[in-house]
């Protein structure tokens, strides 16, 4: 997320009128774009990665570890004052949702297989981030200041999670949540005025429930519901909507207050983008559960190992109506849920899924597909499907046309007053309102109407792989970082020969077994059995072990193999990779990847997991403490830095992983 104008937000009743607007002409601002940037083509394959740290404060004398929300005028810093230092490094930091957070992206892209370069680019943005702080934070108390790369703090919502004293000493009007005070979110207006126009349009809180780790004495409900009476009708809603067995979360920021691991790749044209998002689509699942790293959430051990339904949650702004389901109350008001009039709410469409989902739709446009894979259930928009392919500016063919229109049957979220009066033939912001807030697990990236094909300093067309949890260690976010890379290198080379299609039905179910505690050794996914190029799409169920390393099925045998083999620079064979001093650490990456598949070594989720159930002070009531979280955290800050000192990094990652990293370090942090 780039660096954020300032502007009038609007409130969801102030903007609402203009939805249709800012929808027309966003569609309008596609088909410019389409007009210059169609025929593209012979892009290189530049990529990135985006990594999203949490500040944390460690008191030591009180054994508590909270989010830092007092020091975010870091990033201002680092993109004004240490500017100089940021480009030096090739780093670059951005904002997120979270007043604690950063985001953290190489400056410039990496062009084909990056090396050890990608992880030691991490390296330095973690260093430039945390010798700031530090600068920062010197002269405050005794306290100690660093960043993690943590998909979830782990008590998150719970008393004293932030160092602010007397949080509750107001009102959070922009939530209205239960156990999040506004304190967390992002002082810019656009991130305030995102939750409150969620809450707003959706008439309700925002609602997740996330399933509970049983043991034995946890309790049968949520015990952290409290009755309050600050605001009407949502102080009401909680007992209604939380659920028993469940925790219970109100707030959009327990979902974009996550942390995650995303790569972007530009294909060569827009017709290998559409491959690429394709042939990733059913990799996305498969990811997620292999990067499984997000077992508690608000102080509750979790019977689920990621994060990304509750992201889903935390930003579904559909009605009730919408969302097929009766009010948790009775209207209060003349205009209905959302501010929409009765009379538009019994037309509203069913919309299944939050506008924070796995992907609905194969973009297609390959001698591959066929629309009968698409065989779910996607509401779209008429007009806009009509539009994009009935014009005499850039007619799309029917399943892009789709994919867009299916978009736009969202409304755009925050409009600022300046921003209403655009060029269409030179901005797509309008387009990126409904685009931007479509978060998907990959998404399909269009250029702007700069990037004619003769136009090469500007991006052209990417796909963004979303779904990735972040992990503790550089090493590791540049391994899975690596292996997409080597993917994507190999879908664009073999685009003529390889068919990853199976029916969309299966990848959602994928990505609901994703979500279970320790999928990546219970779960089974649906996995084609050929990738040759026939019309085949049959899909089995395997493992994740089995996809990994099946002889005949398994992704290192069907993708990694070739992979090594069609690259005339990578050894052919592991114990061959394993000796080469030019490449030994992209064995040690695949091994990483290949270990955590196998069940060799433990998730990132299992391991803190099992951490919180052996520590002294867990009482078998699923309850995170302050000293569990703040000794769980301590080690994390360890691990993260390599300090192997009890043995902690190669308990994570292996003795052999532990020994390798340790002993080939690429950047001293301290």
């Amino acid at each position: 997320m780039g660096l954020l104008a300032l502007g009038t937000a609007l409130s969801w009743h102030e903007s609402r009128s203009y939805n249709d607007r800012l929808k027309t002409e966003g569609i309008e601002q596609l088909l410019a774009v389409f007009k210059a940037a169609s025929k593209r083509d012979n892009d290189t394959l530049f990529w990135g990665d985006e990594i999203e740290y949490m500040m944390i404060e460690y008191d030591d004398s009180e054994k508590n570890a909270m989010l830092d929300v007092n020091d975010d005028c870091i990033l201002k810093i680092l993109n004004t004052d240490d500017l100089p230092v940021c480009n030096a490094n090739d780093v670059h930091f951005h904002p997120e949702y979270g007043r604690f957070m950063l985001e953290a992206t190489p400056l410039k892209p990496y062009e084909g297989y990056a090396g050890n370069y990608v992880e030691y680019n991490m390296n330095k943005r973690r260093f430039v981030a945390e010798k700031k702080l530090s600068e920062i934070t010197e002269q405050k108390s005794k306290a100690r200041f660093g960043f993690l790369t943590l998909s979830v703090f782990p008590r998150m919502g719970c008393d004293e999670f932030i160092n602010v004293p007397n949080m509750w000493n107001h009102k959070n009007s922009a939530s209205r949540s239960l156990f999040l005070p506004d304190e967390v979110i992002n002082r810019h207006i656009r991130f305030p005025t995102l939750t409150r126009n969620i809450r707003t349009r959706r008439g309700e809180k925002v609602c997740i429930n996330v399933p509970m780790y049983k043991d034995h004495n946890t309790p049968k409900v949520d015990d952290s519901i409290y009755e309050r009476d600050c605001f009407s009708p949502e102080d009401q809603e909680s007992a209604l909507a939380s659920k028993p067995g469940f925790i219970y979360l109100d707030a959009m920021g327990f979902g974009m207050g996550c942390s995650c691991l995303q790569a972007t790749f530009q294909a060569p044209n827009i017709e290998m983008a559409r491959y690429l998002y394709d042939a990733f689509v059913n990799f996305a699942p498969i990811m997620l559960a292999a990067s499984a790293a997000a077992p508690a959430f608000k102080g509750w051990l979790a019977d689920q190992d990621v994060r990304w339904n509750v992201i889903s949650g935390a930003v579904d702004d559909r009605t009730p109506q919408e969302r097929g389901v009766p009010p948790l109350l009775p209207k209060s008001n003349k205009n209905g849920f959302g501010g929409i009039s009765e009379e538009a709410q019994s037309s509203s469409k069913r919309i299944p899924k939050s506008r924070y989902s796995t992907v609905d739709l194969y973009l297609g446009g390959n001698k591959f597909f066929k629309r009968s894979y698409n065989d779910t259930e996607v509401p779209i928009n008429d007009r806009v499907m009509n539009r994009l392919m009935e014009n005499h500016i850039a007619p799309l063919d029917f399943d892009l046309a789709k994919h867009f229109a299916h978009l736009y049957v969202r409304d755009p979220l925050v409009i600022f007053e300046e921003d209403l009066q655009q060029d269409n033939q030179t901005s797509t912001n309008h387009f990126e309102n409904i685009q931007s807030t479509n978060w998907q697990t990959l998404r399909f990236k269009p250029p702007t109407q700069d990037a004619t094909p003769e136009n090469k300093k500007v991006p052209g067309w990417r796909v963004e792989f979303r779904p990735l949890e972040i992990q503790l260690t550089d090493f590791e976010n540049a391994a899975y970082s690596a292996f997409l890379y080597l993917l994507a290198e190999f879908f664009l080379t073999f685009s003529e020969r390889v068919n990853c299609y199976i029916p969309m039905s299966h990848v959602w179910e994928n990505m609901d077994r994703a979500h279970h505690r320790d999928a990546v050794l219970e779960a089974k996914f649906f996995w084609k059995d050929r990738f040759d190029g026939s019309d085949d799409c049959t899909a089995k169920e395997y493992s994740i072990n089995e996809i990994f390393h099946d002889e005949k099925n398994g992704i290192f045998s069907t993708f990694i193999i070739p992979i090594l083999r069609h690259k005339r620079f990578i050894s052919k064979t592991w114990e061959e990779l394993k000796n080469s001093s030019d490449h030994v650490r992209l064995f040690h990456y695949l091994k990483l990847i290949s270990d955590r598949a196998s069940g060799k070594l433990p998730s990132t989720a299992r391991f803190f997991r099992d951490y919180i159930l052996s520590h002294p002070d867990y009482k078998h009531d699923s309850k995170i403490s302050k000293t569990i979280n703040y000794d769980l955290l301590e080690m994390c800050d360890r691990i993260t830095h390599l300090d192997d000192s009890r043995n902690e990094v190669s308990m994570f990652l292996g003795q052999e992983i532990g020994d390798y990293i340790t002993n080939n370090v690429l950047f001293t942090y301290r």
